[in-house]
């Protein structure tokens, strides 16, 4: 019996052996919990001006898979994909488009061919996570042009290199509506196939502005000790029909100029940021945008504005760490109501590491917006504290798996869920247990 099973181990093991050589690369993110508040469900505020830390109610899941499919002469080409998933309600184990508490999306798939012209440069095409820069405890994307592309990165010139490439960023939600203002932001309909303006009428998704990113940036550029800069041109140029060029000629593309300047310090990292906007992206920087053309925005399309951000995570000793957020933008001559916004942020998150597993964090946030409409000018802020016990697979700032439980208070006048009277509260509390993770 025993020399019968001998051939079938022996072609069980070539078999595995076989698939080890073609291993396929597996990495994901995902970030879920369940949370109640004073009122019910879990309420939340904007996590982008007041930190994220006890202010996610949803499920948010990525899985990329990719392979190297080739490997000779120092030459590769490589195949990349992610799926992901959203489900905001968490009512159940089973989330589903059908239900309307799921979506899913395919967020990248592409090829990615190194070093064909000697120089390790990267050419790639398809649909792609594209150099996005982000501050993590807030999930702010201030410079993200992902999408549906070509280009060629990580070109060795000077000191630095260079990237280009171009990306289609479709707005989001934008359609143009006959002879009236072009490319303003709408709802979707229930179907998906229509937007609807402020009364309900619906108007046709395939009408919406066709727009094309063009990206250009020099990063790696030395400074002094433990310091480098990084620049970039962003231009969302509109394809537009000859339809949409008749009714609406005056229609105006968007620029963006980013300039990042990272400081190594103390084991963490500083970075400052200056961001410049204009015409159909002149409202990026107070929208908390990532400047891609998904943001193009004709009630924007006459002004102008601009961001600064100073983030980071910086230890203190052996068992501190802290990330913080100050960020300021400003933006002028919007459109013919509302013409000037700006806004500020401050966000910190400190943490005090108990062992290699365990760690007490804090997360504070305030924010303010100011604006002008019809010369009548308003205000708003609003403020999230919250305290979370946390165990996490060592003992970073990043380290993950991380399982949390947490307590949050929330103050924004106006913001949350209505009491039995019918009027909506001004602040809310939040218990819950998250887990985030990614690999």
């Amino acid at each position: 019996m025993k020399m019968k099973w001998l051939p079938i181990a022996a072609a069980v093991t070539a078999a595995l052996a076989s698939q080890a050589a073609f291993a396929v690369d597996f990495h994901g993110y995902f970030r879920s919990g369940v949370g109640v508040s004073d009122n019910g469900d879990m309420q939340t505020m904007s996590k982008n001006r007041v930190g994220r830390l006890g202010n996610e109610a949803e499920t948010y899941s990525e899985v990329q898979l990719g392979q190297e499919v080739y490997n000779k002469n120092n030459q590769t080409f490589y195949v990349d994909s992610m799926f992901a998933m959203v489900a905001g309600k968490q009512g159940r184990d089973w989330e589903s488009t059908s239900g309307d508490s799921a979506d899913f999306a395919l967020r990248q798939f592409n090829v990615q061919a190194k070093n064909l012209f000697g120089g390790n440069e990267t050419l790639w095409a398809g649909k792609r996570y594209y150099q996005r820069h982000d501050i993590h405890i807030s999930d702010t994307y201030y410079w993200d042009v992902s999408g549906a592309g070509a280009g060629v990165e990580n070109i060795e010139v000077g000191p630095g290199k260079l990237s280009v490439a171009v990306v289609r960023n479709d707005p989001w939600d934008a359609i143009y509506k006959g002879d009236t203002e072009a490319n303003t932001q709408y709802r979707l309909d229930a179907n998906r196939n229509y937007v609807l303006d402020d009364k309900g009428n619906k108007i046709k998704i395939d009408d919406r502005v066709n727009t094309n990113t063009f990206d250009i940036r020099y990063a790696g550029i030395p400074l002094w000790t433990d310091a480098s800069l990084e620049v970039g041109y962003d231009y969302a140029m509109a394809n537009l029909t000859d339809e949409q060029e008749r009714q609406n000629p005056d229609y105006k593309d968007g620029h963006m100029f980013t300039a990042e300047l990272t400081q190594s310090m103390l084991g963490g990292f500083n970075k400052t940021v200056a961001q410049y906007f204009l015409d159909g992206l002149a409202k990026q920087g107070v929208d908390y945008g990532a400047g891609s053309g998904s943001g193009l925005s004709q009630a924007a399309s006459s002004g102008d504005g601009f961001r600064l951000i100073n983030w980071g995570v910086l230890p203190v000793g052996d068992k501190v760490e802290f990330g913080h957020q100050i960020l300021y933008a400003q933006a002028n001559g919007l459109d013919k109501d509302t013409t000037d916004m700006d806004t500020f942020s401050a966000v910190v998150r400190p943490m005090y590491k108990w062992n290699d597993v365990m760690k007490t964090i804090a997360e504070v946030g305030y924010f303010k917006d100011n604006k002008d409409v019809n010369g009548v000018k308003t205000s708003s802020d609003g403020a999230k504290y919250t305290l979370a016990q946390a165990w996490s697979a060592g003992s970073s700032f990043w380290a993950r798996p991380e399982i949390r439980v947490f307590a949050s208070y929330m103050q924004q006048d106006g913001n949350f869920r209505e009491n039995s009277n019918g009027i909506k509260q001004d602040d809310a509390w939040n218990f819950g247990v998250q887990a985030e993770a990614w690999w």
